[in-house]
């Protein structure tokens, strides 16, 4: 039985409206990070920056340390938003992947807008769906483990006032922080995670 929950009365405008006054950028990830570089900070999800696991204590590794993340953000609620990302050649949304309707079946879709319009005769449009999940492992961690195995992209989960962003990614998770200090405060609970790039990839 699923335990993601759906809601009937999510204001979809609602929530573009305080998404726009939170985080008034281009969803896309690297330009979250050009937008808000005092607020991000990528964290590895494997020691020695190992980018896939491949064994079962590897993904707990990978899990916890998601975990812990979302929960040193806090508020400790009892949901999340998760909003997910499909891209393709079609204006309007199409049928969606089987993995993520399995993991994420109540979620709506929020909007589309082209992604990539380099070729006209080839544009891209990135499809936008947003669902409420209760912040649990059990709901949580098949969308994880999707991310990990790179079979879905562009996962974003928040909490339901926005005040910080999570980007799971196939490697780890970038976190956009609420202030410079909460991100701070992160990266010094866990030198470890971090990369040991100049560039903090």
């Amino acid at each position: 039985m699923s335990e993601i929950l759906p809601r009937q009365d999510l204001s979809l405008e609602a929530l573009s409206a305080l998404w726009e006054q939170r985080w008034p950028a281009p969803p896309g990830d690297l330009q979250m990070r050009y937008a808000y570089p005092d607020r991000w900070v990528r964290f590895h999800s494997l020691p020695e920056s190992k980018r896939y696991p491949d064994s079962d204590a590897e993904y707990a590794v990978m899990l916890d340390r998601h975990h812990t993340l979302l929960d040193e953000l806090g508020p400790n609620e009892a949901e999340l938003y998760v909003v997910t990302r499909e891209w393709n050649g079609d204006a309007e949304p199409t049928v969606r992947m089987p993995q993520l309707r399995q993991v994420d079946p109540d979620a709506r879709h929020w909007g589309s807008h082209v992604h990539d319009d380099d070729f006209p005769d080839d544009i891209l449009y990135q499809h936008e769906y947003i669902s409420l999940h209760p912040r649990s492992r059990h709901a949580l961690d098949p969308l994880l483990r999707l991310v990990a195995d790179d079979v879905i992209a562009g996962v974003t989960l928040a909490p339901l006032d926005l005040r910080w962003l999570y980007h799971p990614y196939d490697g780890g998770g970038d976190v956009f922080a609420p202030s410079t200090s909460v991100r701070d405060a992160l990266k010094a609970a866990h030198p470890d995670w971090l990369s040991t790039h100049p560039t903090g990839m």
